[in-house]
């Protein structure tokens, strides 16, 4: 398989914040976003597998800013990383005023796909290319947060973790 990057993957979705979508404070549900987001990290992770894809996790989510009843809201989404069978995805969440037109950026999160065959087995990914200095810096710290995962999960051994090993290195 041929690496791809991370353009090819990309996925934006824009949409309108509607008032049956929205909680007491007439802001989007934190859920109404969550399922944007997934379905936009779904996207992403197919056009990079070219296979069916399912949300393996949610390693991240950052609620920081609120969006407002209205407002336009724009989930970019991309493969930040590929594993064996599994993806990570970062989503980036931006409203746009209705005046100004100014973008800004409200949430993001990070997900994680695998791929699988028409029987639901995982089967193997192509490879991440990334090409700009943050597709790098999210292509590498990618690793960090998987490994930190396994060792939570008491999947890897601390020692075997040398991703992180390498943060607390002293020189």
């Amino acid at each position: 398989m041929n690496p791809k990057t991370p353009s090819e993957s990309r996925t934006i979705m824009t949409d309108m914040v509607l008032p049956s979508e929205t909680n007491p404070l007439n802001n989007l549900f934190g859920g109404e976003l969550l399922a944007r987001m997934d379905r936009a990290a779904s996207i992403a992770a197919r056009r990079h597998s070219r296979r069916i894809t399912v949300t393996a996790s949610v390693n991240h989510v950052a609620f920081n800013r609120a969006v407002p009843l209205g407002s336009v809201v724009t989930v970019e989404a991309a493969v930040s990383r590929a594993f064996n069978t599994s993806m990570e995805v970062f989503i980036d969440v931006w409203i746009e005023d209705r005046y100004t037109g100014e973008r800004t950026k409200a949430n993001e999160a990070i997900y994680t796909f695998v791929a699988v065959d028409d029987t639901g087995k995982p089967t193997e990914v192509p490879a991440l290319q990334p090409e700009t200095p943050l597709e790098k810096e999210r292509f590498d710290a990618a690793l960090r947060r998987k490994q930190l995962s396994l060792v939570l999960a008491k999947k890897m051994k601390p020692s075997d973790a040398t991703e992180l090993k390498a943060l607390f290195k002293e020189d």
